[in-house]
């Protein structure tokens, strides 16, 4: 993981294009539809922890854990300056919860100890592609290329978790096209996917260092059953 302290986390968000790179959101749309579930798995168990329900999901997590926690001035000037940078007051709130949970964590580590890493697969999600934002409707989020619906809490609660989220794993998600996954139904066996683009599919197996390779897959290969995205990336993961 990138360093993990307050002042590694201020300078990864500061290097986020907030104005939005939308050839590198849609480029990157498989990987941040994950990382933003798994975000939003990861600030429900921690919701549920901190007794911050009601502020699932896009929060400051820190004054639930440590409401006297101040960051240092130097960094807090810094996170003041990154917060004007971004528009939604959902990003706002989830730079400055990376940010001072970072700091939180440096100065006392039992504070963040037994749960997940919350904030990580959000700032990964800021970092390949930059931010998101709400349809009208505000149900719904707009990811860039597709749109997700958070639905509730309780959903992500005891919902196995994409674990690794190294860019190896990450790239491996990305791919021009409507993609669908197949693996044998007990999970063993070669992981293949189809891209299909207008008239065109193209069927590919995941091979050596996560790259995927052309291979002939008829269609409804006996033995093969279809699987989700996100079970493909808990797949995919286990892999490394």
């Amino acid at each position: 993981m990138p360093g993990s302290g307050a002042a590694a986390m201020l300078g990864r968000l500061r290097a986020v294009d907030w104005d939005m790179r939308w050839d590198l959101a849609f480029e990157h749309c498989g990987s941040r539809q994950v990382l933003m579930w798994e975000y939003l798995r990861r600030a429900a168990v921690w919701a549920k922890a901190c007794g911050a329900e009601e502020a699932w999901p896009f929060y400051d997590v820190t004054p639930y854990l440590d409401p006297e926690f101040e960051l240092p001035p130097a960094q807090a000037a810094g996170l003041e300056e990154l917060q004007r940078t971004v528009v939604w007051g959902e990003l706002r709130k989830t730079c400055a919860g990376a940010v001072r949970l970072a700091g939180l964590g440096e100065w006392n580590p039992d504070a963040v100890a037994g749960l997940p890493d919350l904030y990580e697969p959000l700032v990964l999600f800021y970092e390949r592609g930059g931010s998101f934002n709400r349809d009208c409707s505000g149900v719904f989020i707009d990811l860039v290329g597709v749109m997700c619906r958070p639905g509730k809490l309780a959903g992500y609660l005891g919902s196995r978790p994409v674990a690794v989220l190294d860019d190896a794993v990450l790239d491996a998600l990305e791919g021009e096209g409507r993609i669908t996954y197949h693996q044998d139904e007990y999970g063993e066996g070669p992981l293949f996917r189809s891209r299909v683009q207008g008239d065109v599919r193209v069927d590919e197996v995941l091979g050596p260092g996560l790259r995927w390779e052309p291979v002939d897959l008829p269609a409804g290969a006996a033995g093969l059953a279809g699987i989700g995205h996100l079970e493909a990336a808990r797949r995919i993961g286990s892999m490394v």
